[in-house]
């Protein structure tokens, strides 16, 4: 009766696998990275348009941009103002700062009903955008849309990256690092799954067992 890999022989399999892979997934990582921000941008500007988040965006930014210019204005006028025994009061009155921040509040409600209807099925929404009455969305900015959107977007920005040669790399050694996870978990007895496991080294050039070189002499 073939006796079965105790914990510490798959835990040792396990962290084998992971110090063959790792190393290069990590440099294959890092030599992907410099094509990740161009790709991000261009599924950014895609997706924006393709879902209509481009409209949403340019009117929050309006709204923002007329409210920064409302307060610039107000502050300008009642710091020149202000006579000379009073205080400034930033709790100022003014039509067009209350017209800005309706319309700051107005675009944030279609933001927030926008993004929660729009939301990919295998993508998440922040914690901001969940909880239309909550103090968190009662705080969304431009920013917020824009990360949203951008967070959407590098999935799509990594399946473009993988049909560049150095993203294909990549998803090949993580695709070969689950496979031998998959097999240690899935083995019968150590000596098989060496044997499964050098064949799975091998497509990365690697050796299961590598031998060790001699030291040189040091006389």
């Amino acid at each position: 009766m073939t006796k079965a890999m105790t914990k510490y022989q798959l835990d040792h399999f396990r962290d084998k696998v992971k110090r063959q892979f790792n190393p290069l997934i990590q440099d294959q990582e890092l030599l992907v990275k410099q094509f990740t921000t161009e790709a991000t941008d261009k599924a950014v500007d895609k997706l924006s348009k393709k879902i209509g988040a481009d409209t949403i965006i340019k009117k929050f930014r309006e709204a923002e941009t007329m409210l920064e210019e409302a307060r610039a204005t107000a502050l300008t006028f009642f710091e020149k103002k202000k006579p000379k025994d009073q205080e400034l009061n930033y709790a100022f009155d003014s039509k067009k700062f209350r017209e800005a921040e309706t319309m700051l509040e107005e675009a944030r409600a279609t933001a927030l009903t926008f993004f929660e209807k729009k939301k990919p099925k295998d993508q998440e929404l922040d914690y901001k955008f969940r909880e239309p009455n909550s103090r968190y969305s009662d705080k969304i900015s431009l920013s917020d849309c824009e990360d949203q959107l951008r967070e959407w977007a590098a999935a799509l920005a990594v399946k473009e990256i993988e049909k560049r040669p150095e993203g294909a790399k990549l998803k090949q050694l993580r695709d070969l690092k689950e496979k031998a996870l998959d097999t240690v978990m899935e083995a019968g007895t150590p000596d098989s799954l060496a044997i499964a496991l050098d064949q799975v080294s091998k497509k990365i050039g690697l050796n299961w067992d590598q031998d060790l070189k001699a030291l040189p002499s040091v006389n």
